[in-house]
């Protein structure tokens, strides 16, 4: 039987984290099943999710604190359980627009409002090419309910970012 563990690193981002990090998944018996990784603000970010055997497990979570100060990491693990289908419908959001506070807040109450889930979210600000001007993009995977009603809620989605003066679209991720 599989026993699942959601593991998130923090810290500063120098070459070679994530070769001393998955080796030691390795060496514990664990596997890799998930993961995400960026540099956010100069720092390593990563969100990984292991499987092993219970003792495998045990064994990853024993090596942490060594790996944690041999690596100068903020790791946090917790047990978790298999992933389970949803039975949600995915669709992919992407926003982008002149950068101000509340864009994000403002999307994800849109959406919680209306009982769909933020499945995944990444968002940045640049430069705008052109103008110089501070631009944000955001892309998110939402989960909808089975009963959703789509093109209705594409419409108030698409309503709501034009009152925001937000270019967006709404559609079917396709897999």
């Amino acid at each position: 039987m599989q026993t699942y563990l959601v593991l998130t690193a923090l810290g500063d981002d120098d070459p070679g984290i994530i070769t001393h990090l998955s080796k030691a998944i390795m060496n514990s018996g664990c596997n890799i099943i998930d993961s995400r990784m960026a540099v956010v603000g100069g720092k390593f970010t990563m969100l990984l999710l292991t499987s092993g055997s219970w003792d495998a497990i045990v064994r990853l979570e024993g090596a942490l604190p060594a790996l944690q100060e041999r690596l100068g990491l903020s790791l946090i693990a917790r047990r978790s359980e298999a992933p389970q289908p949803s039975g949600r419908i995915p669709y992919l959001v992407e926003v982008v627009a002149l950068d101000h506070p509340g864009i994000v807040h403002w999307l994800a109450d849109f959406f919680t409002s209306r009982n769909v889930t933020i499945h995944e979210m990444s968002s940045s600000r640049y430069e705008a090419e052109q103008t110089g001007s501070h631009m944000f993009t955001l892309s998110m995977s939402v989960h909808l309910p089975p009963d959703t009603h789509i093109p209705e809620l594409r419409d108030e989605f698409l309503d709501f970012c034009d009152e925001l003066n937000l270019d967006a679209v709404m559609e079917a991720i396709k897999r």
